[in-house]
């Protein structure tokens, strides 16, 4: 039997009836708004019904992601799969991918092999349209906006200190800067502007941070939109926007519904980057989550340094949530990369290089179990080129940091190949976790930052341009000094520099620039050269994605 790529095993499943799915919760159909056979949104008010239940959270995350891949959505699939056949009621909550990695770099993005979430090619494409909700409400902000300027500007707005972006779910460089409101006065004034990817904006975060929809209203009422001449900020409340921004998201804010390939359910909602944002699916499906389920399995974006350290310094921070235990996913195959193996040489045996390339993963695992105090297991997605020298080095070196280490196969086996994993959780989850932050509300905002850099970066120190040093004082004056901060940072290396892998010392984190996301909580760090538009590669997964006449999908991952 040859090779199957993942979108064939996706194709070739049965899923059930997504209403089966949902009594497996006790929900009946008057619950759901059904989206299809295999898809439905759930009401959010069942959210307000008394419960005592808590669930026991489990935290995926992962070293720095590279070309060898980790296979952290993949391995967290596979642990609820796994403790489902060790009989556990457990529940996935994911992000929602994005089409600009889709049709980018990454290609889908709903997990691999046999261990997936289906329908596959809905959820990577426009699955129940809430990224186009999210998109619209963002940009009839900036369309209001605009419109305020054109009917007269009773707020007074300069116009040269507009912050709001428009968006699009997209990776289009074209987009990043541009001018509008050409074409004579009545198109509007001139200005410059341009587009974030709609997973970096602002109202993703909110989306994703909000617990009913009055607090999602309140929260864009509070979103920043420019500054008056005076140099006071203008907010979408002074536009008279919430409103109708709630509106536009009101369907999309109700949780998404769907299944692994074993036919456990999955909660599939948000998806904000977690290099330029907060990385982390919404607060109601997490929560829904924990009410329906004994034990849920979770996941932040990218490695420990970015996902992991805002799903605990911002999410956790604004909930009463928090993880009872964390899976940090690696490969051999990435440890010999992050020590200087090339991609092509990877399925050979080196000792040498692993050993090199180590430290990476025990950083992220001194991040999780030093500076959080949150258990943790190492999982190993395992390759059949791993050795066995090579795995055994891997486990004696996180034993000596008091963690253990699973092999993962749940690539080729589904739950199947995650039991060992499954069963160290259950294991982590029975002790009470003693969670710490890595930084205080009452902070400065350079100490945050700082605190970040020393503690999970393992920087010697920051420095901030000017620029940075304006907007801190500009931020500190206004009242927003006391938010946590959210790092915006490259997710390939420990440092703002993509290129210096492994667990570099001696190095500095350089802040360019800050932004204050006032309706989502908290302030964006701008370091190295990351930014919210991405651009597509040379050649784009998109070259390989096509459709035959029966509608069959072809070439997404």
């Amino acid at each position: 039997m040859g090779f199957k790529s993942d979108i064939e095993i996706a194709q070739e499943a049965a899923p059930k009836d997504i209403r089966e799915i949902a009594a497996k919760l006790g929900l009946n159909e008057e619950n759901l708004d059904l989206y299809g056979k295999y898809k439905a949104k759930v009401d959010i008010n069942l959210l307000q019904e008394k419960s005592d239940k808590r669930a026991k959270l489990i935290l995926t995350t992962a070293i720095n992601p590279t070309p060898a891949g980790e296979g952290k959505t993949t391995t967290t699939i596979g642990a609820a799969d796994a403790l489902s056949r060790l009989g556990k009621n457990v529940l996935v909550a994911l992000r929602e991918p994005s089409l600009g990695p889709v049709f980018g770099v990454k290609g889908g993005a709903a997990g691999g092999g046999y261990a997936q979430v289906v329908p596959m090619e809905d959820i990577n494409l426009h699955f129940t349209g809430d990224f186009h909700a999210i998109g619209a409400a963002n940009n009839l902000l900036a369309a209001m906006l605009d419109n305020h300027v054109f009917q007269g500007n009773n707020l007074d707005i300069d116009v040269r200190r507009v912050v709001w972006r428009r968006a699009v779910d997209m990776n289009d460089r074209q987009l990043r800067n541009i001018v509008n409101g050409l074409g004579g006065k009545a198109q509007g004034m001139p200005r410059e502007d341009g587009f974030d990817i709609t997973v970096a904006s602002e109202i993703m975060a909110i989306f994703c941070l909000s617990s009913d929809i009055i607090n999602l209203k309140n929260r864009c009422a509070k979103i920043i939109v420019a500054y008056n001449r005076k140099g006071e900020p203008v907010t979408a409340g002074d536009l008279n926007a919430q409103g109708a921004m709630a509106a536009l998201l009101k369907d999309a804010l109700k949780p998404n519904l769907v299944q692994t390939l074993e036919g456990n359910p999955a909660f599939i909602h948000g998806g904000p980057f977690a290099n330029i944002a907060h990385g982390c699916n919404s607060v109601l499906a997490t929560k829904f989550a924990m009410k329906y389920a004994d034990y849920v399995v979770t996941e932040a974006g990218f490695g420990a340094d970015l996902g992991a350290e805002k799903f605990i310094n911002i999410k956790c921070r604004m909930t009463d949530i928090k993880p009872d235990a964390v899976i940090i996913v690696a490969t051999v195959k990435a440890l010999k990369y992050n020590g200087g193996v090339a991609k092509t040489d990877l399925q050979e045996e080196n000792l040498v290089a692993l050993e090199k390339g180590l430290p990476n993963l025990l950083k992220h695992v001194e991040n999780i179990t030093q500076v959080f105090k949150l258990p943790a297991v190492v999982a190993i997605n395992r390759f059949p080129t791993d050795t066995e020298a090579e795995l055994k080095l891997v486990e004696d070196r996180c034993r000596e940091l008091g963690v253990n280490v699973a092999l993962s196969e749940v690539w080729g086996k589904g739950g199947a190949g995650g039991e060992a994993l499954a069963k160290e959780l259950i294991r982590l989850t029975q002790t009470e976790s003693d969670m710490e932050f890595a930084y205080d509300e009452e902070d400065s905002i350079k100490d945050k930052i700082r605190k970040v850099a020393q503690k999970i970066y393992g920087a010697d120190d920051v420095s901030f341009t000017g620029k940075a040093e304006k907007e801190i004082a500009n931020f500190e004056k206004l009242g927003f000094g006391k938010m946590p901060i959210c790092m915006a940072k490259t997710q390939y290396s420990l440092t703002d520099d993509q290129t210096i892998l492994g667990r570099p010392k001696g190095f500095t984190i350089t802040v360019r620039d800050l932004t204050v996301s006032a309706g989502a909580g908290f302030i964006v760090v701008l370091t190295g050269d990351v930014m919210k538009m991405p651009g597509l590669p040379k050649v784009p997964s998109a070259e390989k994605i096509d459709v035959d006449e029966n509608g069959v999908i072809s070439g997404l991952f």
